[in-house]
């Protein structure tokens, strides 16, 4: 092998270990898994929820990490257990308020899978939003280390309400899927409009009767258009007939025609 030959080779071997190294940078680091154990999707304001999640793969990057918590629930418990592999509870440890850190995660204890149930009550709702409705969180859970670094593990949202802002909300969902049927009639989508705004200004009464104008109006508008619909296909039978009718009065009248001129 010459010279050229070998320098070139030397070239290519740093080149493709510099890659190397820079793809095990950027490289992710395999995550925690977090399965949805029984996570609610909504709660009515002042109720009692209660969220669960399961972690597992707990040793992926770290052989040592502590878990933290954060959720916009009130008066909250947290429950942290602590399982080995046979699924047996080796610890459990309990936190109160919002947020909780410092519980360790550690591969010399035997911990295999991670179970955090948190409880507590569904807050006020600040500002109303149709769409997307209005949320809050339910449950964060981070993963960090000594040093502050931090990777967070699951965020989960759930929707918020009011006996009164469901009730209305129905109605608008109701109202919504007929003015959409109907091919969105400008008198519908205004009232529809209107109702959004007193929904999301809180005047949920409000909110409900122009929703229900606005799918009377849009069942009124599809009606119409099924109306003209048949009126369309009646004149256009009408015409078809005529046509028909014209051509047999024509047919008719060359066949005497020629009959005329055989006798």
């Amino acid at each position: 092998m010459t010279r050229t030959s070998l320098n070139r080779c030397s070239e290519l071997t740093a080149v493709l270990a510099v890659l190397a190294l820079l793809i095990a940078a950027v490289a992710p680091a395999a995550a925690v898994s977090v399965q949805e154990t029984d996570v609610p999707d909504s709660g009515e304001v002042d109720s009692q929820v209660t969220a669960t999640v399961t972690m597992t793969e707990l040793y992926d990057t770290y052989e040592t990490w502590q878990l933290a918590g954060r959720t916009e629930l009130r008066n909250v418990t947290w429950t942290v257990t602590f399982l080995n592999q046979a699924g047996n509870q080796v610890r459990q440890e309990s936190y109160d308020g919002q947020n909780f850190s410092g519980a360790t995660v550690d591969i010399d204890e035997g911990t295999s899978e991670v179970r955090v149930r948190v409880t507590g009550t569904v807050p006020a709702v600040e500002a109303y939003s149709y769409d997307p409705q209005q949320s809050f969180t339910l449950l964060a859970l981070d993963q960090t280390r000594e040093g502050g670094t931090s990777n967070e593990l699951t965020n989960r949202s759930a929707t918020h309400y009011t006996a009164d802002s469901r009730e209305a909300r129905e109605a608008m969902d109701s109202a919504r899927e007929a003015i959409d049927a109907a091919g969105n009639p400008e008198t519908a989508e205004e009232s529809f409009a209107s109702a959004v705004d007193a929904y999301e200004a809180g005047n949920f009464d409000n909110a409900a009767s122009l929703a229900e104008r606005a799918e009377s109006e849009a069942n009124q508008a599809e009606s119409s258009r099924q109306r003209t619909q048949l009126i369309m296909y009646g004149v256009a039978g009408l015409v078809v007939l005529g046509v028909v009718a014209g051509g047999v009065v024509l047919f008719l009248r060359n066949r005497g025609d020629g009959y005329d001129k055989l006798g």
